[in-house]
């Protein structure tokens, strides 16, 4: 455990100062992803209905009219909240190559200054830029990478969720317009036939 970590503190000291905010772009990027797995998942089955079909019970008016707008303001807030920092996730995994290819010049920057003082002759003093430039391109990509892939993913079930919500929706507005009262268990039964349909 004790060489993983000095191997690691090792790595991250020879790419300079431009490690640091790569770390952080990282770390707050895994953050929020976690984050967001976690309320999908929370929101997965019925839970986006019963929270739907809760937060309608306690506003609704009994005016059918009034009732529909009070849904698709609801399903409104739900949307947002369901697109809630996808696009800083998506931003995060952009500027992870973009802050490595930042270090690849600086890299270069400072293994020319070497040239430019001892020349080529000394291939020691030219190692440093060189390894500045490839460590930090090397680790933006593996930032980069899996945050593209887990942004497209996140992206995928938010568009999926999105769609059950609509569903749901319409299927509240049918019942507030013919008169039914909506209630968790009968939007829970209808997205239970949904799911078996498909």
């Amino acid at each position: 455990m004790t060489n993983l970590f000095w191997s690691t503190t090792d790595y991250l000291s020879q790419g300079g100062w431009i490690m640091g905010p790569l770390i952080i772009v990282s770390v707050v990027m895994w953050t929020l992803i976690v984050e967001r797995l976690a309320e999908y998942r929370r929101l997965s089955g019925n839970a986006l209905g019963e929270i739907l079909t809760s937060r309608f019970e306690s506003r609704h008016s009994g005016n059918a009219k009034l009732d529909q707008e009070i849904l698709q303001e609801l399903a409104l807030c739900l949307r947002r909240s369901l697109e809630n920092r996808l696009a800083i996730i998506g931003v995060l995994a952009a500027v992870a190559p973009l802050l490595g290819l930042l270090g690849t010049v600086l890299g270069m920057v400072e293994t020319f200054d070497v040239i430019s003082l001892f020349g080529t002759g000394n291939a020691r003093a030219m190692a440093g830029g060189i390894s500045v430039a490839l460590i930090t391109t090397q680790t933006g990509l593996l930032v980069a990478i899996p945050g593209m892939l887990m942004s497209n993913r996140l992206a995928r079930i938010s568009r999926d969720l999105k769609t059950r919500l609509d569903e749901t929706v319409a299927r509240m507005i049918i019942q507030v317009s013919d008169g039914l009262p909506v209630t968790a268990r009968a939007v829970s039964e209808y997205m239970e036939n949904a799911e078996g349909k498909k």
